[in-house]
């Protein structure tokens, strides 16, 4: 792999993707033959906010490769609560260990923490920005179920403003050939700009509607996601966008036999539970292949990174990130850095324009 670490998927060419894929594939069918891929290694666990299944599966991963773990699932209980910077945590904990996964509610956390980390660092979601291991998780999928990753109609439903799984899902599906999306949501709630800029870059077409009726029986996949309430300024907010979508059995008779139902969970109001027996939703499947994935991409982080050389900073001290959810906005310190695009410069933490 030509990167050290791995903050949004698409660091990865499509080849390096689908030989994780590949991987991760194998390990489902013979787990017990990589029961000691990761024997004497330690990963490091910073969950920075809630979570069930990336950090489980995270450490499931591990320790079915015969590593340890170690970490926190609570900042308050850490030196965080004093204050402790970003940078210092991640600076002493890279120092214990040979792999770092980090979970934080602020945009541009796992970039970040990888200018400071000794040892590759995987970003386990970073605010409502991106989830790469949630877009392997879902990738892997895929193969699996709908037997490719290319010429899909791509339903994507609900949070889509702040939903960083629909957000490294469609960066990295638009890079496959003959892929669609289409976008369901509120005004509110919809698909930013930039992921928008990115997918049409590639050459995919997208539509937006706000309805899963009007969708459904065009899609070969249907990607739901919750209202995410930890998002909303205030409670009023998230109350004036909450149940809007709600998938049921009803809608799901209006869909192609062959539709793949996914969800990154937890789910709240948005899938009704009678969806759960119908043989085309695969998001509880989905969980397990995560785990497989994970465990691929541990593996050829963890014996791969000692040959390269860290990745280095962006620095341009001209360009300030005027978004009030960066990391730079919390975490002073950090080097000013920026990516060129079409549309101009974006923060090379959180990706959005200066201006």
């Amino acid at each position: 792999m030509a990167t050290r670490n791995l903050i949004d998927l698409n660091q990865l060419s499509l080849e390096e993707l689908d030989d994780i894929t590949d991987m991760a594939c194998r390990i489902s069918k013979h787990p017990t033959h990589y029961s000691s891929a990761c024997r004497d290694k330690l990963m490091a666990t910073l969950f920075y906010e809630p979570s069930t299944r990336t950090q489980m599966s995270f450490q499931s991963a591990m320790l079915r490769l015969g590593g340890k773990i170690i970490g926190f699932d609570n900042p308050g209980s850490t030196s965080v609560a004093k204050g402790e910077s970003l940078k210092d945590t991640v600076t002493v904990l890279s120092g214990y260990t040979d792999i770092l996964t980090i979970r934080h509610p602020v945009e541009g956390a796992a970039m970040a923490a990888s200018l400071y980390s000794s040892v590759p660092v995987v970003n386990a979601g970073d605010g409502g920005h991106l989830h790469p291991t949630q877009t392997l998780t879902d990738v892997v999928t895929l193969r699996n179920v709908a037997g490719r990753t290319d010429n899909l109609v791509i339903g994507m439903c609900g949070d889509l403003a702040n939903g960083r799984t629909v957000h490294s899902l469609c960066k990295c599906m638009a890079r496959y050939g003959g892929n669609s999306f289409v976008f369901i949501s509120t005004r509110t709630l919809a698909m930013p700009d930039y992921i928008k800029d990115y997918v049409t870059a590639c050459g995919c077409s997208f539509s937006e509607v706000s309805t899963i009726e009007e969708a459904i029986p065009y899609l070969d996949v249907l990607y739901m996601t919750r209202i995410q309430q930890e998002r909303f300024e205030s409670p009023e907010e998230y109350q004036a966008q909450k149940g809007v979508f709600v998938l049921d059995g009803k809608k799901m008779a209006l869909a192609k036999p062959d539709l793949c139902v996914l969800h990154p969970l937890p789910r709240v109001d948005e899938i009704s539970y009678e969806v759960d027996d119908d043989p085309r939703a695969y998001y509880f499947q989905q969980t397990l292949y995560g785990m497989y994935g994970r465990m691929a991409l541990i593996i050829r982080l963890t014996s791969e990174h000692e040959s390269r050389q860290p990745e280095k900073p962006r620095t341009d001290s001209e360009f300030v990130c005027r978004n009030p959810k960066c990391i730079t906005q919390l975490e002073t310190y950090l080097p000013p850095m920026s990516i060129d695009t079409p549309k101009g410069k974006v923060c090379a933490y959180c990706e959005h324009h200066s201006h």
